[in-house]
């Protein structure tokens, strides 16, 4: 349902499923960063290396002030020529665009298109880039890739696990090369990072992983390139690995398999499985890599949370109900992972324990395949934002903050026993009352799914419940478990001896390979693949190996084996693992001293006699105390086993008289006393003891009553601490937005500086009071400003401009907003075209005026003299005698048309040719170079002088000659005005 931009709604998110997609989605590849602090930066570097037409669609998720407007579009887009755009509600993600988050707005994708929502979270507590890139994953499936960039913090890091898990590709930024390098050694250090790469590498990273994209297909269809085409390949691959590691992924889905294994390879920019099998050989880091890549450790705390809810409310009481004091629950969450799901019944059980009517023994096993996601598990150490996940509440009570991270309590942690174990081929935990294994199955063939549902049947107890994830299913498997609850996959385990008989039958090993470390047995399956010796060792085992329990040297209970309940009981109090505070009367002080010597000595106890006092009977028990090294740890561990001692094994005891010096009855009393005394003595000093132990108690309780109040203000000045660092990251971003834009305003103010001080336009802007803003160098010729009158009226300054009244001017552009012009002068000649015109800032506010003096003094006295020579060319024009107008050199500078008529010539042919050339030198003759050569330029003038010449093309002429020297200013030199007429011929003879 769309959601209405101004006031949009949350859309239901999606579930996080490592699931594979049904159908490959259509449209971009989608390339999401996230970054915070430091971010922009990083993002500037990212798009001036990427192609603008690499065809992918980006998506921009920064953290982000909620109340700033965001200028990354603006600055982002000087270092792309892509568009860069502001996500809106419902917008398609497009090809080649960049798509940013706006302020105060948390962001999802849906079906290609983005999906906008007011935030859910408290300012301070936001993880939206966790938020998108987990829709993204769910979304996109394998096409989604995920970078982070510069940020403090761990914001990304669950969404990034969200990708890796979808088979999708994850970068991050070299920390090294990070501003902030929170955000990035958080993802790099939770393990979901395909690639750690300087930003520069990312595109080629990118390109190689989108040409692998078309090799990659979700339906049942095979592609056509990669590893998903070369089974041979896969097989080569998957025995290197087998042969390393000792783990057969063989039966394992093969599209997952050839996907992951087609994402190594394009790191490694090949696409023959052959070429990778080689460098695998060659590199061990490789295989190592590759094992990781091959175990999905995809999962996150109350996953699917109405699960939980269906579990805590429907199942999970029950079982409760039907437990009494001396049975414990069983519970194994098999493929833990890094634990979150284990720790997530942990802290169920443990809400519903507190209003159970008596105390509940708990034996919880949570297993996988991966050590390092053990080791994980067991530390309890997560990021911050599983606070996505965990409600403030069970963050209270179940979590300590330490530092930048959460760590499950104690007291949750030493519920579960976590342990390194194959599911396939490692036997299974028995007679279990809950049994979890989600998001396991769907990474399996359906052939190994048939084999492993019944082998979870025979690990429950009649009546047990499986719990399966939505994607999973028991499949053909009905006669072994009933619904319980459809929707969330809980099923109850039917009694039955099927599955006996299958996993009899099946080809699951519970030891391990021939060949591997650890093999011994010779004894080969039988005909029909029963491994006969296994299954004959676990039926003697639960037939006659006596109740025994596994410690360690301080006594706390790590594994039982049979009925101890006459032995052991639960002690009263709070609920304790020590298996001392478990014996019953007659066993404590023995089992003390068993232990004691154990642990100090290393000397094991076989066989001591104790009698243990049960309701008023007597119990004679060998107890026996035997030392394990654990050879994977190096520590010692402690078997303690318990056999019972008939009447006739305690009368053949054979017991050698010694002498007396009283008679027996009288020594038997003597002993018997005695024993009473050490028996009264004894129990005075346990009871002195368990005073002690009640007063230390107390001071503990006391000491941690301080200390919760203690982590409670921690807890305070920590939520505090995130809210601050939330702010200073948004701040961060914020200042570094306003410090690009100070450097672009700086950039384009010097750009301005140096227009208007090289154009030469004297400018003086003004406020709306007519006060000086700023002024340019040229405008000192107008006025006579100075550095110091900045904020001075332009009235009170002088200037000796004439012809019109600038301020006035100024006045009436402020009332009008019209522009006005005029040219104004000064004293010397010096002209100025004044524009004045309004002030209008971005937003087209008036805010004053702007004066400008431009120095138009050469136009004018061009137009003056243009004019000048029109005029005198009219009046030459107007004399009806032949005149010529020559320069300095004699050279033709006008003529008028009286002169062309009488001597011939046209205008074109005449101006600027010397005059003595013109009409072939017609001119050129004795008198009259006289005449301009020598008389006239000491005479500057001669009148009336008559000279006879025969020109070849007029024919004798007698010629009356008048000229006259003009001297110019300088700039122009001079000029002579020569006017020829003609005169009739002298008479015959004279």
């Amino acid at each position: 349902m769309p959601a209405d931009a101004s006031a949009p709604v949350a859309p239901e998110p999606p579930v996080e499923s490592p699931a594979e997609p049904v159908v490959e989605p259509s449209g971009p590849l989608i390339v999401a960063l996230g970054a915070s602090a430091g971010g922009l930066e990083a993002y500037e570097q990212f798009f001036r290396v990427m192609p603008v037409d690499s065809g992918y669609a980006f998506v921009l998720v920064q953290h982000l002030d909620p109340r700033h407007a965001s200028l990354l579009t603006e600055i982002l887009q000087r270092s792309t020529t892509m568009p860069v755009v502001e996500a809106v509600d419902q917008m398609e993600l497009l090809p080649n665009r960049v798509h940013a988050i706006p302020p105060n707005r948390d962001m999802l994708v849906m079906q290609g298109r983005l999906r906008l929502h007011l935030p859910l979270e408290p300012h301070g507590q936001r993880m939206p880039i966790d938020s998108f890139f987990r829709s993204l994953a769910s979304d996109q499936g394998d096409r989604a890739v995920g970078i982070i960039l510069s940020g403090s913090g761990s914001d990304g890091t669950l969404g990034m696990r969200a990708i890796f898990g979808a088979g999708g590709l994850c970068l991050v930024q070299d920390p090294d090369t990070a501003k902030f390098a929170g955000m990035p050694q958080s993802a790099l250090h939770a393990g979901y990072v395909n690639q750690v790469l300087r930003i520069d590498k990312m595109p080629q990273a990118l390109h190689a992983a989108a040409q692998m994209l078309p090799a990659r297909r979700t339906s049942a269809v095979s592609s056509s390139s990669g590893a998903a085409a070369d089974p041979a390949g896969v097989d080569r691959i998957l025995a290197l690995l087998r042969s390393a590691t000792g783990h057969d992924f063989s039966q394992y889905k093969k599209q997952t398999i050839g996907r992951r294994i087609e994402r190594r390879m394009a790191q490694h920019l090949t696409t023959s499985t052959e070429v990778y099998a080689r460098y695998l050989q060659q590199q061990p880091q490789e295989l190592k890599a590759l094992f990781r890549e091959l175990l999905i450790n995809v999962t996150s705390f109350f996953r699917d949370p109405e699960a939980f809810d269906a579990l805590k409310r429907e199942v999970l009481p029950a079982m409760i109900q039907a437990k009494s004091a001396d049975l414990p629950l069983r519970i194994w969450v098999a493929g833990c992972s890094t634990g979150e799901e284990a720790y997530s019944i942990a802290m169920v059980l443990r809400e519903l324990m507190e209003g159970a009517p008596h105390q509940l023994k708990i034996q919880f096993y949570a297993t996988d395949l991966d050590d390092e996601a053990i080791a994980t598990a067991r530390a309890g150490l997560y990021p911050l934002n599983i606070a996505q996940d965990v409600s403030p509440e069970r963050l209270r009570r179940f979590f300590l903050l330490e530092g930048d991270s959460y760590r499950v309590k104690k007291d949750i942690r030493e519920m579960v026993v976590f342990a390194v174990q194959n599911l396939i081929q490692d036997p299974p935990f028995t007679r279990l009352d809950l049994l979890s294994c989600r998001n396991v199955m769907i990474y399996l063939e359906p052939e190994l799914q048939g084999r492993v549902v019944p082998a979870f049947h025979y690990a429950l107890r009649p009546g047990g419940v499986l719990f399966l994830s939505p994607s999973e299913s028991i499949g053909s498997h009905t006669e072994l478990f009933e619904p319980l609850n459809r929707k969330w996959n809980f099923f109850r385990a039917r009694p039955s001896f099927a599955s006996t008989r299958t996993m009899l039958t099946s080809g699951l090993k519970w030891t391990v390979d021939p060949g591997s470390p650890g093999y011994h047995s010779p004894v080969q399956p039988g005909r029909d693949g029963t491994n006969m010796v296994e299954f004959a060792k676990r039926a003697l085992l639960q037939s006659f190996a006596p109740p025994a329990v596994l410690t360690d040297v301080h006594g706390e209970v790590l594994y039982v084996h049979g009925d101890t309940g006459k032995f052991l009981r639960v002690a009263q109090g709070q609920p304790s693992r020590s298996v001392t505070d478990m014996a019953r009367e007659g066993l404590e002080l023995e089992l003390r001293e068993a232990l004691r010597r154990a642990g100090s000595k290393s000397q094991a106890t076989i066989n001591q006699r104790v009698t243990i006092r049960d309701d008023g009977h007597l119990l004679p028990v060998d107890l026996s105390v035997r030392l394990l090294p654990d050879v994977q740890t190096g520590r010692t561990l402690l078997l303690l086993s318990f056999q019972e001692r008939s009447d006739g094994a305690e009368g053949a005891v054979a017991v050698t008289p010694k002498p007396r010096a009283r008679p027996v009855p009288q020594r038997v009393s003597d002993l018997e006393l005695e024993l009473d005394y050490a028996r009264t003595r004894l129990k005075s000093l346990l009871e002195e003891q368990q005073a002690s132990n009640e007063e230390l108690k107390s001071i503990n309780e006391e000491l941690q009553s301080t200390n919760e109040e203690l982590q409670s203000s921690n807890e305070e000045l920590e939520t505090s601490k995130e809210e601050l660092q939330s702010v200073n990251e948004e701040l961060v971003t914020v200042n570094s937005e306003l410090q690009t834009k100070i450097e672009q305003m700086v950039g384009m103010q010097d750009d301005m500086k140096n227009l208007l001080e090289n154009i030469r336009v004297g400018t003086v802007f003004l406020d709306t009071k007519l006060q000086i803003r700023r002024f340019t160098r040229e405008a000192t010729r107008v006025y006579r400003l100075l550095a110091s009158d900045l904020g001075r009226p332009l009235a009170d300054i002088r200037t000796e401009l004439q012809g019109g009244d600038p301020i006035a001017d100024a006045r009436t552009v402020l009332d009008s907003l019209s522009s006005i012009e005029r040219e104004l002068s000064l004293p010397d000649g010096t002209w100025f075209l004044t524009r004045t015109q309004p002030y209008r800032t971005v937003d087209n506010v008036i805010d004053g005026v702007v004066l400008t003096f431009t120095d138009v003094t050469e136009r004018v006295h061009a137009i003056a003299n243009r004019q000048a020579r029109d005029l005198a060319e009219a009046v030459v024009d107007t004399v009806p005698e032949p005149l010529l107008v020559l320069d300095g050199t004699l050279k033709v500078m006008s003529a008028n048309r009286a002169y062309f008529r009488q001597f011939g010539g046209a205008v074109a042919g005449a101006l600027g040719q010397p005059f003595f050339g013109l009409e072939r030198g017609q001119w050129d003759f004795a008198a009259m170079r006289d005449l301009l050569e020598n008389v006239l330029p000491r005479d500057e003038h001669f009148e009336g002088r008559v000279i006879e010449h025969d020109f070849a093309a007029l024919g004798v002429l007698r010629l009356s000659l008048n000229a006259h020297r003009v001297v110019m200013p300088a700039q122009s030199g001079e000029m002579t005005m020569l006017v020829i007429n003609l005169l009739p011929p002298n008479p015959a003879g004279s």
